[in-house]
């Protein structure tokens, strides 16, 4: 039978794991740290990379993060078993971005988590990342145009030649005027 207690942990849960990639697409690197007790540990297996402590955890999100000219992590849930003040799960993700030396990368991986429950709520002691598919074909699309561009919703007229990405292709513009959501 589900306890009350049980469903609390497993919503408890869900919100750290949204919190912390949340933490990660905002590159609040302090909030990511928060997320994890003081002796948790972040592996990377695929890189070679473990950050153990806090101090690490920091180190190494913001290490990472920084290789990236613009990422994009999608998660989706999964598992999560709980033994009183202790859980493990896994999440699925999905990521994909251009790093700052011109390479691109779509992924699909997990995340196997454990977590603990502390004064201040549940934590992860610990996440592996477990790459599953990897891609490094370049990228059709790219970030947004930069703040200030007027983009074709706002327009009504194409991007001009300044505002073209790579092989001449517009800035993405996800919506002509007819196809504007109307309420």
């Amino acid at each position: 039978m589900i306890t009350m207690q049980a469903v609390a942990d497993r919503v408890e849960i869900e919100a750290l794991r949204a919190e912390v990639i949340d933490a990660v697409m905002m590159r609040d690197f302090d909030r990511f740290t928060s997320l994890f007790t003081p002796d948790g540990a972040m592996r990377w297996p695929h890189i070679g990379k473990e950050f153990v402590g806090r101090e690490e955890i920091r180190a190494g999100i913001e290490w990472g993060q920084g290789l990236w000219d613009f990422f994009v992590q999608n998660v989706h849930p999964g598992v999560v078993r709980l033994d009183g003040d202790t859980a493990d799960g896994r999440v699925y993700i999905e990521e994909f971005g251009r790093l700052r030396n011109g390479s691109s990368h779509l992924n699909h991986a997990l995340y196997h988590d454990r977590y603990r429950r502390t004064a201040d709520g549940w934590r992860f002691s610990e996440r592996v990342y477990e790459v599953r598919y990897a891609d490094s074909a370049a990228l059709a699309g790219a970030p947004p145009p930069a703040a200030g561009t007027r983009t074709l919703m706002e327009t009504g007229s194409p991007p001009s030649a300044s505002h073209r990405g790579p092989g001449g292709r517009a800035h993405p513009t996800p919506f002509t005027r007819d196809q504007e959501f109307h309420r």
